[in-house]
């Protein structure tokens, strides 16, 4: 996952979805702009039913160059054949984590608002850290509020990269970018965007090219 010399999109599925509905929607987003990524996160649903899911969603985000994450389970993970997977700080531990993806795997870690445990994670070895939220969000309750200045701080002091999340839409981007995330993970900004998720993604391309 690589960052390159400009913010990348990070995308992260809606908290429900049919995944034979969802493959078209998806292919149509991911055919309209740069993405870096998309994490699938099925945060209540049944095993088979996130094996489904990852069976139907991950040839369409790797068949275009786009890394497919899983949230929380790193043995599904390896299981469905994706690029990693993202833990939180109430989940599986990182180091757990590397064990059962093995080295070449993505593992990211979420790290709220903290400093701390952003370096935790990085000594550890973790190929991004997630900050957030940024901005009030209806996706999940979110246990922190984070602010642009610890984007800042992290893209000064660390080679790492760093995600920003919570909120984030095309309109309230700017700031974050300005900041220095190098990705900005995206659920209802993207999914939930007016004219569409394609035109979300065109949107957010847009907003990295002004301000690289």
């Amino acid at each position: 996952m690589d960052n390159g010399e400009r913010c990348r999109l990070y995308l992260i599925t809606p908290p429900e979805l049919d995944p034979a509905a969802f493959r078209d929607t998806l292919a149509e987003a991911l055919d309209s702009g740069d993405v870096a990524c998309l994490q699938l996160r099925l945060k209540h649903a049944a095993d088979d039913a996130i094996r489904r899911a990852a069976d139907a969603l991950r040839p369409v985000a790797q068949d275009r160059g786009v890394a497919f994450i899983l949230n929380d389970r790193p043995d599904l993970a390896v299981e469905t054949g994706c690029d990693g997977v993202h833990v939180g700080q109430e989940d599986v531990t990182y180091a757990a984590a590397r064990r059962i993806v093995g080295p070449d795997a993505i593992v990211g870690v979420t790290c709220h608002a903290s400093r701390h445990l952003a370096m935790v994670a990085a000594e550890e070895g973790a190929d991004y850290v997630a900050f957030g939220a940024f901005f009030p969000t209806g996706t999940k309750a979110p246990k922190t509020r984070a602010e642009p200045g610890i984007l800042t701080w992290w893209s000064e002091l660390m080679e790492i990269p760093c995600v920003a999340i919570g909120g984030i839409t095309v309109d309230n981007a700017p700031v974050l970018v300005r900041a220095g995330a190098d990705f900005l993970a995206v659920v209802a900004g993207v999914w939930d965007y007016e004219d569409g998720p394609a035109a979300a993604v065109r949107a957010f391309n847009q907003v990295f090219a002004e301000i690289a």
